[in-house]
């Protein structure tokens, strides 16, 4: 069982940058692939980025060169900086956790707003 907490969402300005952090609960941290996924109002929920327990990352198109996922094993820690943000990354920001080896992802937080102004 994980149970993930996100934070760091706010308001800002486009151009601007924001850190996510995603707090996971349990002692296997460092065996889950985990994931940011967002979703907008009226959208579906998309696939924003993930660091898997080898530390190996993928991004969404929309968001490569300007986001960046990092993880903390010994904090059970999962972070998502964003650079050069837009009014089109606006969003609530999920963080989940995947048993590595999978592309489940079994477990999900609360979600975190970012709202990006122009």
């Amino acid at each position: 069982q994980v149970q993930l907490v996100e934070s760091g969402g706010g308001l800002v300005q486009a151009g601007g940058s924001l850190r996510l952090s995603c707090a996971a609960s349990g002692r296997t941290f460092s065996r889950y692939d985990m994931g940011w996924f967002r979703q907008a109002p009226g959208k579906e929920r998309e696939f924003v980025a993930r660091i898997n327990w080898n530390r190996s990352r993928t991004y969404a198109d929309s968001v490569k060169g300007r986001f960046t996922i990092s993880r903390d094993n010994a904090k059970n820690m999962v972070y998502l900086q964003m650079n050069s943000l837009k009014p089109e990354d606006t969003a609530v920001y999920y963080c989940a956790a995947a048993p590595k080896y999978t592309s489940s992802y079994d477990y999900w937080g609360q979600g975190t707003q970012v709202t990006v102004s122009s």
